[in-house]
C-alpha cells in the first residue's frame, strides 16, 4: 500500500509541471465551427457562445474538450491513465445560446489541449 502512495505521489508531480504548460498554452479565446460560435478556454474548461441566426430550427450544439492528464481507464476501475482524454459533456443547446464542458471530473483531472463546437443535432 506504502509503495502505491510513493507511485501516486511521483505521478501527481509529475503532473503538475504538465497542466502548468497548459495553462500557457490553453487559454484564450477563437472563432470555432460551426458558424457564429466564440470558444473562450481556461486551464481546466471551455465555454461557448453561439449566435447563429440562419441555423435550421430543432439544430443543438455542444462543446467538445480535448484533455491531457489523469483519467480513469474506461471498465477498469481504479486504474488510472496518464494521457489524452476526452472531457466531461457539459449538455447540448441551441443555436443562440451557451455551453460548457470541463477536464474535471469524478474520475480525471487535466488540462484542456483542444476545444470545439460540435453540431449535436440537426
Amino acid at each position: 500500500m506504502k509503495e502505491r502512495m510513493v507511485a501516486a505521489a511521483r505521478v501527481t508531480a509529475a503532473a503538475v509541471p504538465v497542466l502548468g504548460l497548459a495553462a500557457v498554452f490553453g487559454s484564450g479565446t477563437a472563432q470555432a465551427a460551426p458558424e457564429d460560435c466564440v470558444i473562450t478556454r481556461d486551464l481546466i474548461s471551455a465555454s461557448a457562445t453561439c449566435s447563429d441566426v440562419d441555423a435550421p430550427p430543432g439544430r443543438e450544439y455542444t462543446v467538445v474538450v480535448e484533455c491531457w492528464g489523469l483519467a480513469g481507464i474506461p471498465n477498469a476501475w481504479p486504474l488510472m491513465g496518464i494521457g489524452p482524454y476526452r472531457g466531461s459533456w457539459g449538455g447540448s443547446f441551441g443555436p443562440a445560446g451557451q455551453g460548457a464542458s470541463s477536464c474535471l471530473g469524478p474520475a480525471s483531472v487535466g488540462g484542456v489541449t483542444n476545444a470545439y463546437v460540435r453540431v449535436y443535432r440537426e
